[in-house]
């Protein structure tokens, strides 16, 4: 029999394990079972080169709950330990003074790459013990360690190849004698290991047909050659059970210049955008680590689902230090690239599939060009926009389509867009009169995406169809002449003078159309952009919410009406005809509300009854 103390140069290496290492208590089972997984895969490879012999049989790890007792067993039959090899791995911790340790390790949020996990079992435990039998043969050996830095280590009798740790928990850690709670931790951390894992509880029936809590052969490590639609269907309800099936995925798979393998699937995501991130999955060789991967995943894309697997993430370092690492940095370039390769390959290879998922697709097509310059390169050729005809346009589509009508004076080509087709109807009625082309713009994205591809696109403006009268829309001519005398206009002007509550109005008088309506209410496409994005985001941007809405009435003086308004000798009833006119105008923007929509109302209503008794 051996006792000693742990060659640490510390009084105790356990309360710096405890305060620097871990901040989670859960992981201490994650570190273990990862272990007993590494020295199951250990043997399984000595097998295959014949340094170990004969039959290895089934190779499993089982997890084995002692409420009672107040115990927690976690057992392998991979490549055990003599008593050499447990004073070398367990009893050596570390070499370095207290100080030099806590400098080095501090930062560490995965340790495991530091052969320190083993030691998360005393965040837990009153006392660990480990009996183990190495595959060399020979006697088993004993292992006991109560915390403190002495220890007992002697041979057994133990006679099961592999290795048991048993955890005495200690008592404000009861939670982990609740079996709910150990399996909801394997279920989390430990659902894709590559080595079958069985939990059981001593004095619980056993279920006849015993199930493993993992799936030991996870998609992401299969050749995309060899999988279904089905299969990638199928692993995507295993992940979100509840989760609608995805619109298309892209199969990771890169060893050099570091290895990277996952499964990324494209949610449907609805127009109310009840959307939930953090939904990717990062895991170290099977191993579940975090779903918080935004510096590894591009920000544009964290709203995708999946899994993604790399043992070349530094996992153990601060992630401060994560945002750095070279590698890091590679991974999110290449995702980038793949995800830009994929959406171009759809586009090109199945044009009608992929406009039947640009309501979902655009969200993430957009958010990529607006914040990475390397994507929008390769989005050019695959961002399409919807008129109001439901047809798509690629971008250099939609020049060629408007090449004709739609340049302004400054050679720039116009794209007119409505943010609602069905209350700005009118003002795109007037745009398709003219032969002009409008797109869609309606998601929360847009108003930004407009503003940066303005910045970022040569020669394209876009503007909005209401904001100002149809023939203003693309500054290129001048608008008719009024078939109103000057004394007439100038009275129509004196008429449409108006304050309104929290509107700024400007009034204009234009000689348009005779079918086009007698009064139009448009806004400054500037000041109702930036209302827009205040609404939206706040931010800079925030204090246009607060100034009242830019309104310019432009009262059309070839309309038939005003040659009946401008002769009511009735002053009243004359001005209420004009707030009338004015109110529908404000009304198609969306501006009327509250009691001037009731006093809108109540008027129509009166001047109904006027018309009556004239009658």
């Amino acid at each position: 029999m051996q006792k000693g103390q742990i060659r640490v140069q510390t009084e105790n290496i356990f309360p710096i394990i405890k305060k620097f290492l871990y901040s989670d208590h859960e992981i201490f089972l994650r570190e273990l079972v990862s272990n007993a997984v590494d020295a199951s895969q250990k043997l399984k490879t000595l097998s295959s080169i014949g340094e170990a012999k004969g039959d290895i049989g089934e190779l499993r790890i089982d997890v084995v709950l002692d409420a009672k007792e107040k115990t927690l067993s976690i057992i392998d039959r991979g490549v055990g330990m003599t008593a050499e090899e447990v004073d070398k791995y367990i009893n050596q911790v570390a070499f370095s003074g207290a100080e030099e340790f806590v400098n080095k390790y501090k930062d560490a949020s995965i340790i495991g790459h530091f052969g320190l996990g083993f030691y998360s079992a005393f965040m837990v435990s009153d006392k660990v013990d480990i009996h183990s039998k190495s595959f060399k043969d020979g006697s088993g050996v004993f292992w006991s360690c109560d915390g403190s830095p002495e220890y007992e280590l002697y041979e057994t009798d133990y006679n099961e190849r592999g290795t048991k740790i048993v955890l005495h928990i200690n008592e404000e850690s009861r939670e982990f004698l609740e079996a709910s709670r150990i399996k909801g931790i394997l279920e989390r951390f430990c659902k894709f290991l590559p080595i079958s894992i069985y939990f059981s509880e001593v004095g619980e029936k056993k279920e006849e047909e015993e199930k493993a809590i993992n799936n030991t052969q996870p998609i992401w490590i299969k050749k995309p050659s060899e999988l279904s639609k089905e299969d990638y269907e199928k692993f995507y309800r295993e992940l979100y059970p509840f989760g609608e099936t995805p619109l298309f995925w892209i199969h990771l798979n890169v060893d050099y210049p570091f290895n990277l393998t996952g499964v990324l699937y494209f949610p449907k995501i609805k127009q109310s955008y009840e959307i939930q991130k953090d939904k990717i999955q990062l895991y170290c060789n099977q191993v579940f680590v975090t779903d918080e991967v935004k510096d590894i995943v591009p920000e544009f894309l964290m709203l995708l689902h999946g899994v993604i697997d790399s043992p070349d993430i530094p996992l153990n370092v601060s992630r401060s230090y994560l945002q750095g690492d070279p590698n890091v940095k590679k991974i999110n370039a290449h995702i980038t690239k793949k995800v830009a390769d994929k959406l171009e390959e759809i586009f090109r290879n199945e044009r009608n599939s992929f406009e039947e998922k640009w309501e979902s697709l655009g969200l993430f097509v957009k958010y990529g060009m607006m914040t990475d310059d390397k994507f929008l390169e390769k989005a050019n050729k695959f961002l399409i926009m919807e008129d109001v005809e439901g047809k798509f346009h690629t971008l250099e589509e939609y020049k060629t389509a408007t090449e004709a009508l739609q340049k302004n004076k400054e050679g720039k080509q116009i794209i007119l867009y409505t943010t609602n087709p069905v209350q700005q109807d009118a003002y795109v009625q007037a745009c398709k009169a003219k032969g002009y082309a409008v797109v869609k713009m309606e998601t929360l994205v847009d108003a930004a995406f407009i503003n940066t591809m303005e910045m970022k696109w040569e020669n394209v403006g876009f503007v909005r169809v209401d904001a100002d009268i149809v023939d203003n829309l693309i500054d290129k001519q001048e608008s008719d002449q009024s078939v109103l005398n000057q004394e007439e206009s100038d009275k129509l002007k004196e008429l449409f003078t108006l304050t309104i509550p929290d509107l700024h109005v400007t009034t204009e008088i234009k000689g348009l159309s005779p079918e086009t309506a007698p009064v139009i209410a448009t806004r400054p496409e500037f000041m109702r952009r930036m209302k827009d994005m205040a609404g939206v985001g706040g931010g800079m941007t925030a204090f246009y919410a607060q100034m009242p809405d830019e309104v310019t009435l432009t009262v059309n003086g070839n309309h038939p009406i005003y040659q009946q308004l401008l002769k009511e000798t009735n002053t009243d009833v004359q001005q209420k005809q004009v707030r009338n006119l004015a109110d529908l105008a404000l009304l198609s923007q969306g501006l009327l509300k509250g009691n001037d929509l009731t006093n809108f109302i109540n008027r129509s209503v009166e001047l109904l009854q006027t018309e009556q008794v004239k009658a």
